[in-house]
């Protein structure tokens, strides 16, 4: 990424790109609770949301003529899409089922936190500064601050604990999907992004077909009986969800500094949270509202640590 592309890239366009990735990405969570509520079956959800939008951006990519297949690409896609879409974004619909929406997006929050600690080529680097530790431990009192919560219902014997194995779940696809981003990250495809997603969605849509099957949920499946909110709610997965705010992101790594577009972190649990609170009537403790602020808190620091020392870098190739 080059500093001319920042300066040549239209403001305009950047505002609506960032507005797509914030406010997109945030409400994905309170629209696959309206698919499911809709008479969606999770893994059903899964295997048409991006087994289509997969075909779709595929589509597009061959009509501008881009190669789409490039053996040595496609078992790396397979891969990230399994850890990411599979995974990480499966147990998100999957749990949803049962825990509110909003809360889903508060435990998925914790991702970055994931990133930073099984990143190890980068350990030397990020356990230099006091500001990522800092940071890190914060971040595990926040998670730590989520889970007290039901860890007491659990002991007091109110009947709450059926949502520690989903919390602990969402816990895992956070890992799933941090080391997935890292696998990308360093196996770096030789085609272009777009064909590499395509790859990603069509693997993971491919996936959740024989998992919908052995869930039973083709069993007295009626399409009719899903409620048009529910397709509705498919339909703006599908095409803002899955196609264009990942779009919009990847766009945005070519012209603004990836700490500025790493800001969709902050953003995302919170307009999930309002959205669920608001729209869906989803009940929210202030234990949970706390940890959400403490884990944004610890990402902030995070971030901040990688910012100062992007800063240095380019201070020095200036001078």
């Amino acid at each position: 990424m080059s500093l001319t592309s920042n300066k040549t890239a239209s403001p305009l366009l950047v505002v609506i790109a960032f507005a797509t990735v914030y406010l997109v990405w945030g409400s994905t969570y309170f629209f696959i609770r309206i698919a499911e509520q809709g008479g969606m079956p999770p893994f059903l959800l899964g295997a048409i949301r991006f087994t289509t939008a997969g075909l779709l951006l595929m589509g597009w990519c061959a009509i501008k003529g881009e190669k789409l297949f490039v053996a040595k690409d496609i078992l790396p896609a397979i891969i990230t899409g399994f850890l990411l879409l599979f995974v990480g974004n499966g147990v998100v619909i999957w749990s949803e089922q049962t825990l509110p929406s909003a809360m889903v997006a508060i435990l998925v929050s914790s991702a970055p936190i994931w990133f930073v600690l099984l990143d190890k080529p980068n350990w030397t680097v990020n356990f230099q500064s006091k500001a990522t530790i800092f940071g890190l431990i914060i971040g595990f009192g926040g998670v730590i601050l989520l889970f007290s919560e039901q860890v007491g219902n659990l002991f007091n014997g109110t009947g709450a604990q059926s949502k520690l194995p989903w919390m602990l779940l969402l816990l895992l696809g956070s890992i799933s999907w941090s080391t997935g981003s890292l696998y990308a990250k360093h196996k770096k495809s030789t085609g272009s992004a777009s064909v590499s997603t395509a790859w990603q969605m069509i693997a993971a849509g491919v996936i959740y077909i024989p998992v919908s099957w052995l869930h039973g949920e083709y069993k007295n499946l009626s399409l009719g009986q899903i409620h048009t909110s529910g397709w509705l709610a498919m339909l703006y997965l599908i095409v803002f969800g899955s196609i264009a705010a990942f779009s919009a992101y990847v766009w945005l790594l070519r012209v603004r500094p990836a700490t500025q577009v790493s800001t969709y972190a902050y953003v995302n649990p919170v307009i999930a949270v309002i959205l669920g609170v608001f729209f869906a009537s989803e009940k929210i403790s202030l234990i949970q509202i706390a940890g959400l602020f403490v884990i944004l808190l610890s990402v902030l620091l995070i971030n901040l640590a990688k910012y100062r020392k992007t800063k240095r870098s380019i201070a020095m190739v200036s001078a």
